[in-house]
């Protein structure tokens, strides 16, 4: 159960960034994206290197350390970088596929433990693992609809404006802008379904939260978010994008410094 919850933790910081991850590449060299995030009060800036198959992005962790995710959609492999004790850890696609099933296996053990539960124990339990982000507990989430909220401004930007409920109770919000604005098109966001597909196994009641560019469906909204509001874990978080730059990269941006050691699997001691 701890590793499963080191496991939650980890996608909840990733998918804090994805939506901003996936919206901003571009197919000529790569670009600089930096956007703030306020979190209960708290703004954060952040910078994000971005090339056609690969990001990099520097993030505060669960317990406030300073970490860079960097992500290979060519390998399927990401990188979780902790820059003040000069370590990091690796998780592939296998990673995540063998995780993904012992989080369904210990899912339905559970389910199977609640059964002999009185209905009110059964449905406090299950309001608790969903608080702490837990998948598989109950019925899966309703899909997010999106309607037209008029527009608004964010930074350079009008942007028109999306409200997303779930069951009639408005859950979340964007406020998008045409690619084209941003000097962007369709095809430059192969790496974001990449990124996606990455953890759909791990969190696929998680997919409103892992963004995609693109037309009105199955989205329900268009165009690229500048702003997204959502919460997770009963924590409203907003996401804005501030400015975004044509830059190239040297090829050390998406690799791990030499001298980092490297450290077990955040998913419960699977590092090699």
């Amino acid at each position: 159960m701890r590793s499963t919850l080191r496991a939650v933790g980890l996608v909840t910081v990733v998918s804090l960034l994805a939506w901003s991850l996936q919206a901003l590449l571009v197919a000529a060299d790569g670009v600089l994206v930096s956007e703030k995030t306020t979190t209960a009060g708290r703004t954060e800036t952040h910078q994000i290197q971005i090339e056609r198959n690969r990001m990099r992005a520097e993030v505060t962790g669960p317990t406030g350390e300073v970490q860079a995710v960097i992500f290979d959609g060519a390998k399927q492999t990401m990188w979780i970088l902790n820059l003040d004790k000069k370590t990091y850890s690796e998780i592939t696609k296998a990673d995540m596929d063998q995780v993904a099933g012992q989080m369904s296996a210990a899912m339905a053990q559970m389910q199977e433990m609640m059964r002999g539960m009185p209905p009110e124990q059964r449905a406090q339990m299950e309001a608790m693992m969903r608080g702490r982000g837990m998948p598989g507990m109950g019925a899966a989430p309703p899909q997010t609809e999106y309607r037209k909220a008029g527009t608004d401004r964010v930074g350079r930007w009008t942007c028109e404006k999306y409200d997303g409920y779930q069951n009639n109770q408005k859950t979340s919000e964007v406020c998008t802008i045409d690619p084209k604005e941003l000097g962007f098109v369709a095809a430059d966001f192969e790496v974001s379904r990449q990124m996606a597909d990455f953890f759909s196994k791990l969190v696929p009641q998680g997919a409103d939260n892992f963004f995609k560019v693109g037309g009105a469906e199955p989205q329900g909204f268009s165009g690229v978010p500048v702003r997204r509001l959502t919460s997770i874990g009963g924590r409203q978080i907003i996401s804005e994008v501030t400015d975004a730059v044509r830059q190239t990269f040297p090829d050390s941006t998406f690799a791990v410094p030499a001298g980092f050691q490297k450290e077990a699997s955040p998913f419960g001691g699977r590092g090699r």
